[in-house]
């Protein structure tokens, strides 16, 4: 006897994901306000570069800790497939607490060292200087963010994504309001430039962190789940959750890192070549958003699934859950292909700019297609306990194709741009295949208790 129908099992996949997208897709929207406020900047061909560089070294730094969400997330699906409703509350209060007391250290570190991480990345200096400002008022906030990524762990293992999506709303709206005030300069505050988008960000994830603890507090949260009864830091969950994380943190930094190579590899053809690998890569939001958040859902669709011992439903419910990706992500392709510069005009009204990034933007169209599958299915790996596998996977991939094909066509090859662009589709499609045999043929009977 079926557990769903087919309508049914995709309407819950929808329900689930729908509100992980839209709030995920709240940060795109940011991610694009904030790229074109600075790509209406003077000089915007070196803030843009610059934010290029500053939004992914925060990523690759964040990423490392940012998969506490993964580990949280996971025990917590796993928690309430078997109705442990209390020890669901010990992983959140410990996730909190290892996630606090993280977030204090690595932005003390990275606040000190900004401006040397973005020198070490940037092959112009005026460049890394925009870059490093903007990473030293971005990591002031980090303890919060972190603290928010182990509450979204807790509410996505539960099934409650909703409470993302309000607070990915709240949150980014906010982010807008402080990164115009503070990027142009407004009641009485000067403007900072690529700077202020740091400052903005910092003061929107603090409020973002004040929302999470405020549903918290609410009597079905907090009487069903026990959170503050007995708080304390519970040594076993710490090293279940930092067991999971690991390598999912791991794989951030390393395919973050990988991105940062690409992106100083497109600094050696041209400052104008950077600025628009870093629209390009804006404009891909719309793509790889929605397919992140088809992504938490087939986390907790497999954790539950696993949780009541039900591997033959976890394995259907991720094939489901990549079939709904891969159509998303068929549409934005044919977009992306057919009108670029549709797209890119609303990141930048820099003609030069946009006219360099159209071959690219049309080659990463296609190459995406076939992200969502890889993005799902590797999602459902990490929730059987599978994260090291996922991790090798990516990180090979990603440092011996992608970054070796870029730096052969566009600089050695002298293909330009575009040469380096066309180094993405292989790495798409060789890693889309891969998790999928492991998906398919893996021994599922084998996963990891947690």
């Amino acid at each position: 006897m079926k557990f769903f129908s087919l309508t049914s099992e995709q309407n819950y996949i929808l329900k689930l994901a729908l509100p992980a997208i839209a709030g995920l897709s709240t940060q795109m929207l940011v991610s694009l306000v904030d790229a074109a406020m600075v790509g209406r900047l003077p000089n915007a061909e070196y803030y843009l570069a610059a934010m290029g560089l500053g939004v992914l070294a925060t990523w690759a730094v964040v990423s490392l800790f940012s998969s506490l969400a993964t580990g949280t997330h996971v025990l917590t699906a796993r928690r309430y497939g078997e109705k442990n409703y209390e020890g669901i509350g010990e992983v959140l209060n410990t996730s909190l607490i290892l996630s606090l007391v993280i977030g204090i250290v690595v932005s003390l570190i990275v606040v000190f060292f900004s401006f040397d991480i973005a020198d070490f990345f940037a092959v112009d200096s005026r460049v890394g200087f925009y870059a490093g400002e903007y990473l030293h008022y971005r990591f002031m906030g980090i303890p919060f963010f972190l603290m928010t990524v182990s509450y979204r762990g807790f509410y996505f293992g539960i099934g409650k994504t909703k409470i993302f999506m309000y607070s990915g709303v709240l949150a980014n709206f906010l982010n807008i309001i402080f990164n115009y005030i503070f990027i142009y300069g407004a009641f009485g505050i000067k403007g900072m430039g690529l700077a202020g988008a740091g400052v903005g960000s910092t003061f929107a994830t603090f409020f973002d962190w004040l929302f999470y603890f405020a549903v918290s507090l609410l009597p079905s949260y907090r009487k069903k789940y026990r959170m503050f009864h007995n708080f304390r830091f519970l040594k076993s969950v710490a090293n279940s959750i930092i067991k999971i994380s690991t390598p999912v943190s791991l794989q951030n930094i390393f395919i973050l890192i990988g991105f940062l190579s690409f992106i100083a590899i497109t600094g050696f053809i041209s400052t104008t070549a950077q600025a628009a690998s870093n629209v390009v890569f804006s404009a891909l939001l719309i793509s790889l958003m929605p397919c992140f958040g088809f992504g938490i859902a087939v986390q907790t669709l497999v954790g539950n699934s696993l949780g009541k011992g039900n591997i033959l439903l976890a394995k259907h419910l991720g094939y489901e859950t990549s079939k709904l990706a891969t159509f998303y992500t068929i549409l934005v392709g044919l977009i992306f292909i057919l009108l670029p510069r549709l797209i890119l005009i609303l990141i930048t009204n820099d003609k030069h700019v946009i006219e360099t990034a159209v071959p690219a933007l049309r080659i990463a169209g296609f190459g995406q297609i076939f992200y969502s599958v890889g993005v799902v299915l590797a999602n459902g790996l990490q929730a059987a306990g599978k994260t090291f596998y996922v991790m090798m996977s990516e990180v090979i991939v990603n440092w011996f194709v992608f970054v070796p094909i870029a730096y052969l066509f566009g600089v050695l090859l002298k293909f330009g741009l575009t040469g380096a662009w066309l180094s993405l589709p292989f790495y798409v499609i060789i890693y889309s295949g891969v998790i999928f045999l492991k998906f398919n043929f893996g021994d599922w009977t084998k996963f990891k208790k947690v």
